[in-house]
């Protein structure tokens, strides 16, 4: 069911520069005549204010009072609004008044300005503004109320993507698989987006096409340069090549095998078979030789340095302990001192004598005071003195004890450091004296050891294994010319083998490119059918989209008698841009269209909102003199028309409803 709302009057006392104004439309439509500058503008105003706090251009702060010829404001009026309003045949009266408050402070005979209040009443009730609110809200929410009762403020007013929101809210959006059944060509989009949206796979595609351009640009390149890197092959054949390189491989082991046969020879071979049973034996006399004597002097060397690292850790305790005792000793020095300067300062103190000084004359008449007035102020001054006294003396002997306490804790300590430093002293020697006996009987245990080369057996092995050592240098340098002739031989071989080699290794890099070159053709092509296959996409998408902008245009316009909307925009890229642009005749709101054509434009839009959202408001029309005729719509209309001969408001109502044609 729809809500009907008509406004039966509106009243303004002292709001926005109008002393008092009454429009009376008794629910009906109506015009209000006006020439510029006489208030037509502040009606609307103070109909949007008793709603929401707000002019009808949705500002919050604005002038509301009065103003002098100076334009300064005009102090203790009472701005008022009244609407008495017909709900459904139900009547209701809403009134706001906004005055200044004046508070007049303690002891003070004139009152100050302190800020404004505003009092709210419903049914003539005065109501506080949750009440109010709670009211107004009950009736229609404040955006949506600004919909519907302002020809501008959809198209003015609201962002382009609030608009575009509340245009599929009215008329409902329309699903991918609707888009795609209503075209035949559109089958196979589901299979290729696979559960992503048209806008997903859009941005996918033109991703992999901008990489498939680029590696189709660079695979001539890549082969270019592969052609222009073969090597020549004139004059080389395959097979010989292999060949030759064969028969020098057979040559060098020939060769390799000789040289191994000369170093190798009978009598070389078993002197060096003697060598090696010398040099075991040789290991074995050392090992039986050096098997006891070297554990012990092991174990004695270990010990003497654990016990020096000992006396270390030793050493280093005592030197911390001679630290701290200086330590202590500086601070017992410090409260020495202290406490020979607080027992100076308590003597002097004690000593004290009080004097009485004050005057003994009426400060006023300079007269001398009665005995018993100076008698009374001597005591008093005896008796602060005395209790100031006695108190510092009291601070002096507090201090005193303090420090003292403080002082016997640090020889307390020296105490306790000197007994630590007597055992630690102690232990030192101890330590350093075990030392002394354990290197006297490391150096006893060293002097009584024998040298390897002193060992009769050992030396006698060493000279036969020398004896053998001059018998093969002296076979082998005779066999020394031959092997080298050999290696010359062998050297000369390879270096024809590696220039061989290099020509063979051609074709193996010929065939290589080949191969590489056809690779990068065969990808040429997948490439280029990937591609196109993209385009494909790329259309199907293109064409699902425009699809979809015409049915939903479509869908959305035909809710409107005059206006049309533009839901998309094409892009130079061939792209489409959500945006949402209202038409009249193909003609623009934002550009080109007339005020006339905008203000009817408005009431249409007005009338498709009014009976989704399930009212219908009054509509105030500024500038309606723009306008020859308005469109028919069922619900109240209140014309504001610019009119020269009207110096002060007038108000005309229509008494019988008439519906006109545009």
């Amino acid at each position: 069911m729809v809500k009907q709302l008509r406004l039966l009057s509106l009243s303004l006392k002292n709001f926005k520069g109008i002393r008092e104004f009454l429009l009376d439309t008794r629910g009906e439509n109506a015009k209000v005549f006006g020439d510029n500058g006489t208030g037509k503008t502040t009606v609307p105003d103070a109909f949007t204010w008793l709603l929401f706090d707000k002019d009808s251009q949705n500002k919050k702060e604005f002038a509301i009072k009065t103003l002098d010829a100076a334009g300064n404001e005009i102090h203790n009026l009472e701005h008022e609004v009244e609407g008495i309003f017909l709900i459904n045949g139900q009547q209701l009266s809403l009134k706001k008044i906004y005055k200044e408050k004046w508070t007049r402070k303690r002891g003070s005979a004139t009152a100050e300005f302190t800020g404004h209040t505003t009092d709210y009443y419903i049914d003539g009730v005065p109501a506080p503004l949750k009440d109010y609110k709670k009211q107004v809200d009950s009736i229609v929410k404040e955006d949506i109320f600004k919909l519907l009762t302002s020809p501008t403020y959809f198209n003015e007013q609201v962002k382009w993507q609030d608009r575009r929101k509340t245009l599929l809210e009215i008329c409902g959006d329309i699903s991918d698989d609707e888009v795609i059944a209503s075209n035949p060509s559109l089958s196979n989009l589901p299979a290729i987006l696979r559960g992503k949206t048209i806008e997903q796979h859009r941005k996918i595609i033109a991703d992999r096409r901008k990489k498939i351009n680029e590696e189709l640009d660079m695979i001539p390149v890549r082969i270019d340069e592969i052609q222009r890197s073969l090597p020549q092959m004139d004059g080389l054949d395959k097979e010989q090549l292999e060949c030759e390189i064969t028969k020098i491989n057979t040559e060098i082991d020939d060769k390799m095998h000789q040289i191994i046969t000369i170093k190798n020879g009978g009598a070389v071979t078993e002197k060096q078979k003697e060598i090696q049973e010398i040099e075991l034996a040789l290991v074995n006399i050392k090992r039986e030789h050096e098997s006891d004597s070297k554990d012990q002097v092991y174990r004695l060397k270990a010990k003497i340095q654990e016990e020096q690292s000992n006396v270390s850790l030793l050493k280093s305790k005592l030197e911390q302990n001679k630290q701290q005792a200086r330590h202590n000793n500086q601070y017992i020095k410090q409260f020495e001192t202290d406490l020979i300067h607080l027992r100076q300062e308590w003597h002097e103190i004690n000593g004290q004598e009080f004097k009485h000084t004050d005057a003994c004359e009426c400060p006023t008449c300079g007269q001398a005071l009665p005995d018993d007035q100076v008698t009374a102020a001597k005591e008093k001054a005896l008796s602060q003195f005395n209790l100031k006294k006695s108190k510092k003396l009291e601070e002096i002997t507090t201090k005193g004890k303090q420090n003292g306490e403080r002082k016997n804790t640090f020889v307390a300590d020296n105490e306790k450091l000197l007994n630590e430093y007597d055992k630690l002293k102690t232990q030192i020697e101890a330590k350093e004296a075990s030392i002394d006996r354990l290197q006297e009987q490391l150096a006893l245990l060293e002097s009584n050891l024998v040298d390897i080369t002193e060992n009769p057996a050992y030396v006698a092995k060493l000279q036969e294994k020398q004896k053998l050592n001059n018998e093969i240098f002296e076979l082998r340098s005779s066999a020394d010319e031959a092997i080298q002739s050999v290696q010359s031989e062998i050297i000369q071989l390879k270096s024809n083998r590696d220039s061989l080699q290099s020509d063979l290794g051609k074709f193996a890099s010929v065939d290589h490119s080949i191969k590489r070159i056809a690779e990068l053709e065969q990808q040429q092509k997948e490439l280029a059918k990937e591609f196109e296959d993209l385009e494909l996409e790329l259309y199907l998408t293109e064409e699902f989209i425009r699809e979809k902008v015409n049915m939903l245009e479509q869908k959305i316009n035909s809710k409107f008698r005059y206006a049309r909307f533009n839901l998309f925009e094409t892009q130079i890229n061939g792209g489409l841009q959500e945006v949402c642009e209202t038409t009249y005749l193909g003609v623009p709101y934002s550009s080109g269209l007339n005020n006339a054509a905008r203000i009817n434009v408005g009431l249409d839009i007005i009338q498709t909102l009014s009976d989704h959202f399930g009212l219908k408001a009054p509509i105030f029309v500024d500038n309606a003199e723009a306008v020859t005729k308005l469109i028919d719509i069922d619900t109240q209309v209140i014309s504001l028309v610019v009119s020269e001969a009207d110096k002060q408001l007038r108000v005309e109502v229509d008494l019988v409803e008439m519906k006109e044609a545009i």
